[in-house]
C-alpha cells in the first residue's frame, strides 16, 4: 500500500503552458508535482462547453420534419476528424453568456428548425477529464412549433428523426457517439423516453 494518497496530496501545478491556440480550443500542458515528489507533465486540450439536446417530437410531419411516429430528433453529419458519417442528438457551444438551456433552445432551432417551448437541464458534467477541459451540459426540450434552421457556414447536416424505441439501437451503431448515447441514456433515466 502506498504511502501517498492522492486525496492528501496538494497536486501542486509547477507550470501550466498553452502551447498553441486554434480559434476553435487551445492545447497545452501542466507540470504537476506527483504525490511521490515526481514531476510529469499533463496535456489539455481546453474547448468551450457545449450541449446537446434530447428532443422528442409525437408528431414530426407536423412541425415539417421526417417521420411518422414519435420520435427523437437527430441530426446525421460527416464527421472529419473519424472519416464517419454521424447519427446525433443536435449539439453546439455554449455562446458566451448563455445557460445550457438557453444554448440548447438556440441550437435545436438553428440545426433542426423546432422551436421548444421549454428546455430543462438534466445534467451538466466534465467530459474525457484525461486530456479534455470540457463541460457539457444535456438538455430535455419539449413543446414544440416550426422554427428556421439557419446553419453556420462549416455545418453540412441532415435532420432525422428516430422513433423513440429505435433511438438507442441508432445511438449505439457505427459510428457511435458518446455525447448521444449520455443524452439518450440521461433522458432515459429521468423516464423522459
Amino acid at each position: 500500500m502506498s504511502d501517498h494518497s492522492p486525496a492528501d496530496h496538494e497536486w501542486r501545478v509547477v507550470e501550466s503552458v498553452a502551447e498553441y491556440e486554434t480559434g476553435w480550443y487551445t492545447g497545452g500542458y501542466d507540470l504537476v508535482e506527483l504525490p511521490d515528489g515526481t514531476e510529469k507533465k499533463y496535456y489539455w486540450a481546453e474547448l468551450p462547453a457545449a450541449v446537446v439536446i434530447v428532443a422528442v417530437v409525437d408528431d414530426p410531419g407536423e412541425l415539417g420534419l421526417p417521420g411518422q411516429d414519435r420520435s427523437v430528433a437527430m441530426v446525421e453529419q460527416f464527421r472529419p476528424t473519424i472519416r464517419e458519417l454521424c447519427h446525433e442528438l443536435p449539439a453546439g457551444i455554449v455562446e458566451d453568456g448563455e445557460t445550457f438551456a438557453e444554448a440548447g433552445a438556440r441550437e435545436l432551432e438553428e440545426e433542426v428548425g423546432i422551436v421548444p417551448e421549454s428546455v430543462e437541464l438534466l445534467e451538466d458534467f466534465w467530459c474525457a477529464t484525461g486530456v479534455l477541459r470540457h463541460r457539457r451540459g444535456i438538455v430535455w426540450a419539449e413543446e414544440f412549433s416550426p422554427g428556421e434552421r439557419e446553419l453556420d457556414g462549416s455545418e453540412f447536416l441532415d435532420v432525422k428523426t428516430v422513433p423513440v424505441d429505435e433511438a438507442m439501437g441508432v445511438a449505439r451503431s457505427e459510428s457511435a457517439n458518446d455525447a448521444t448515447i449520455e443524452g439518450l441514456l440521461l433522458a432515459q433515466d429521468e423516464g423522459l423516453l
